[in-house]
């Protein structure tokens, strides 16, 4: 599994997610692309995708396709256009790509090749606002988890599995 950190100038949405599926198709990988102010760390994306993949095995998945069925499990969300709403939008943006399986090599070069990224590091580099009115937790809950918002986020990619 790799993470691809940059800024992201995405002008056209349609065309950023066809690229990333021929990225994908070309190269046998599994592609999502995450805004980087909503992931608050490796750890968060790593966990979604090992949850994901249990559910696949287990025949217990949500979505046919294993790229959005890592949104929805760092989204914490079963719909999958609330899920989308942690992925990339149209205008300059910081992002977390996530590339996992096939040729994660030349899956990496081609999106950097293919798209307009600039590298940076983005992962971890989190709006706490943002993630925590996404996620809903409040100062309550916060302060509850000593204010560990990872771990909070965590729980909510770990509660999707139970809410069913």
């Amino acid at each position: 599994m790799r993470f691809l950190e940059a800024n992201a100038t995405v002008s056209d949405l349609d065309s950023c997610i066809e690229t990333v599926g021929a990225v994908a198709d070309e190269t046998g990988a599994t592609i999502q692309a995450f805004d980087a102010r909503y992931v608050v760390g490796r750890d968060h994306l790593e966990h979604a995708a090992k949850l994901a993949d249990r559910a696949i095995e287990r025949g217990n998945e949500i979505a046919r396709d294993r790229a959005v069925e890592f949104i929805l499990y760092a989204s914490g969300r079963r719909q999958i256009n609330r899920a989308f709403e942690i992925g990339v939008s149209e205008g300059t943006l910081p992002v977390v790509i996530l590339v996992d399986g096939g040729d994660e090599s030349a899956a990496e070069s081609a999106l950097f090749d293919r798209l307009d990224l600039d590298p940076a590091d983005t992962l971890g580099e989190y709006d706490e606002s943002l993630v925590r009115e996404f996620y809903d937790i409040g100062d309550t809950e916060l302060t509850a988890a000593d204010g560990d918002l990872s771990a909070l986020v965590r729980e909510r990619v770990s509660l999707l599995t139970v809410d069913r």
